[in-house]
């Protein structure tokens, strides 16, 4: 048997799985449950998506792999929508990558930009992903609290007390996970970098 990389050593079942075996656990034994672990659908798609997905399976390069930034077209939409609904102007060809997932991204920018031992701000509560590929990547989670009384938004006086010179990357994301909170236009300015 080949032998696993130390790594491993540090990583632990990711939180939703064990929660989602809890669930699954209690929804067995009858009790009521509202699953609120993860952002899945409860809604089948609409007649229209699923005949333009029917649709796309016949175009004679569906089977081809697509490029790496993803579909101009859907770049484009993307940074329609942004600008349509939230007045953000985006450049579909510099600012927006369409990935599988939050977890493939949160993992490039990790190792694209950390070094073992790097410290990496960490909103709790928050997204285990944060957490899980820090560790991953051997560098180093400092955790800032976010408090209801605040909006779930960081104290920046707080964080000012702290040694930060060893932080290369601060994660914070809105509509924020798990509560929900939306930021503010003065969160975002204040996280604006010169």
């Amino acid at each position: 048997m080949i032998k696993t990389a130390k790594r491993l050593d540090i990583i632990e079942e990711y939180y939703f799985s064990s929660k989602l075996r809890e669930v699954r656990q209690l929804a067995s034994e009858g009790k009521p449950i509202i699953n609120m672990g993860i952002g899945s659908p409860d809604l089948k798609p609409s007649k229209a998506v699923i005949d333009a997905v029917v649709s796309a399976m016949h175009d004679e390069n569906a089977h081809q792999y697509q490029s790496y930034q993803g579909l101009p077209e859907l770049r484009k939409g993307m940074a329609d929508f942004y600008q349509n609904n939230y007045g953000v102007a985006l450049d579909p060809n510099t600012e927006i990558l369409p990935l599988i997932g939050s977890k493939e991204g949160i993992m490039h920018i990790s190792m694209a930009f950390l070094n073992e031992g790097d410290h990496v701000l960490i909103p709790n509560p928050g997204y285990p992903t944060y957490t899980s590929v820090t560790n991953l990547v051997g560098a180093v989670p400092v955790y800032y609290d976010l408090k209801e009384k605040n909006n779930w938004e960081p104290d920046f006086d707080a964080l000012e007390k702290l040694d930060l010179s060893k932080v290369k990357i601060m994660w914070i994301g809105y509509p924020h996970m798990p509560t929900g909170a939306r930021g503010s236009l003065e969160l975002f300015e204040k996280l604006e970098l010169d």
